[in-house]
């Protein structure tokens, strides 16, 4: 991780949090959209853990492993362990290297490792495994391998499993994105403004309230995160992180709308934020 001029004061917590990606374990799910994609963020995160010395398993369901790998170095591909589901996803062509059971059986493969360092298990991308898979199937997979005590017959001592999936959220309903809400550990919704990329990390640790924090960065073309000065915001309690800030006009809007005769049909423009929209 690097720092920009402006981001190199009193970066210590900011830091910290973002560390807390991998730090932490379990499953961490990136939340992309089609303004602000979410790969490149992916590949950071592999190349730190690569560069940790953390064992990195790829399941490479959206794009060709030659374009995943593309703008890492030697070194950092060679510590790679691609597991290809784009060329041949249904092993039509009955190759002997693939894994029986597609993705889900890469999955339990991995999770059955005798190996106990640490490992990181990239997931290109969580989306491309709900079109193909049940919801549920899928979250009991992700929660027995980001779990290790929960993969039967493993009695070998355990290291740290981060699971990253990306997830294109646009392309599903609440309900399958509420389901891996639930099992993730950490969550990263990707946004920004005027060209400058911003990351929104939510952390739930073990007896303690999640904490939120925002953190502007950018991509550097070794995929190295470059972290950059934005608006100051404090980790604090967070209690929904799916409902959004209300700004002070629309708290206004609302009051004078609570305020208002109580005769309906009355102050329709008072309705507040996203009634009536959709994607």
């Amino acid at each position: 991780v690097t720092l920009s001029e402006g981001a190199r004061a009193g970066t210590g917590r900011e830091l910290g949090m973002l560390d807390s990606l991998l730090s932490l374990g379990g499953l961490v799910l990136l939340r992309d959209s089609v303004e602000w994609e979410g790969r490149s963020l992916l590949k950071a995160l592999i190349k730190k853990s690569a560069l940790c010395g953390e064992q990195v398993h790829i399941l490479g369901c959206e794009v060709s492993e030659e374009e995943f790998r593309e703008g890492f170095d030697s070194d950092i591909n060679n510590r790679l362990v691609y597991h290809d589901f784009f060329r041949d996803p249904l092993n039509w062509s009955k190759t002997e290297e693939a894994l029986p059971g597609g993705p889900l059986g890469a999955l339990r493969a991995i999770c059955k490792r005798t190996d106990p360092g640490p490992v990181t298990i990239a997931l290109d991308s969580l989306s491309w495994l709900l079109l193909h898979l049940p919801c549920t199937t899928l979250c009991q997979a992700l929660h027995a391998v980001s779990h290790q005590d929960s993969c039967p017959g493993d009695s070998s001592p355990v290291g740290k499993v981060s699971v990253l999936g990306l997830l294109h959220e646009e392309l599903h309903g609440p309900g399958p994105v509420g389901a891996l809400s639930s099992l993730a550990q950490t969550e990263v919704t990707l946004g920004g403004t005027k060209g400058q990329a911003s990351a929104h990390i939510l952390c739930r640790r073990p007896r303690q309230r999640p904490t939120d924090q925002t953190q502007w960065f950018s991509i550097l073309p070794d995929f190295s995160l470059d972290l950059q000065e934005g608006p100051s915001v404090e980790s604090q309690p967070c209690s929904d992180p799916h409902i959004p800030p209300v700004s002070k006009n629309a708290r206004a809007r609302t009051r004078k709308c609570s305020l208002g005769s109580g005769q309906r049909g009355e102050h329709k423009s008072c309705r507040g934020w996203g009634w009536g929209q959709g994607f």
